[in-house]
C-alpha cells in the first residue's frame, strides 16, 4: 500500500507539473517551465522511493502499470475539476481497456 500512496502523490505532482500551467496560458513561457521543473522535483521525490520500494513486491513492468492506472485516475479529476473539461464516452472506454492491461498484467497464468 506504501508503493500506491507515494504513486499517487507523485502523480498528483506530475499532472499539475505537466498541466497545470494550462490554466495561465498568458503567463510567460520560461516561468511555466521554471515552474513546472520544480514541481516536478518534487515529483521525484516520491516517484523514485514509490519503486524503490515497490520493486521487491512487484516487477519493473507491473509498478509501470500500476503508475498509468494511477495516473489515468488522477488525470481525470485533474481535467474534470482543475481544467472543468468533461469525460467523454470514449475516455471511459480507453480508461476501461488500460483496467483490462492491469487484469492482464497481474493475473497469475
Amino acid at each position: 500500500m506504501k508503493t500506491i500512496t507515494l504513486l499517487t502523490i507523485s502523480n498528483i505532482f506530475m499532472t499539475f507539473a505537466w498541466y497545470g500551467h494550462l490554466k495561465f496560458k498568458g503567463s510567460p513561457l520560461w516561468k511555466v517551465i521554471l515552474i513546472s521543473w520544480l514541481i516536478a522535483f518534487v515529483e521525484y521525490c516520491f516517484q523514485v522511493p514509490a519503486n524503490r520500494v515497490g520493486h521487491g513486491s512487484f516487477s519493473a513492468a507491473q509498478l509501470k502499470v500500476i503508475q498509468e492506472v494511477i495516473t489515468l485516475v488522477v488525470f481525470a479529476v485533474f481535467s474534470i475539476f482543475y481544467l472543468q473539461e468533461g469525460i467523454r464516452w470514449n475516455y471511459i472506454i480507453a480508461f476501461t481497456l488500460i483496467i483490462a492491461a492491469s487484469f492482464f498484467m497481474f493475473h497469475k497464468w
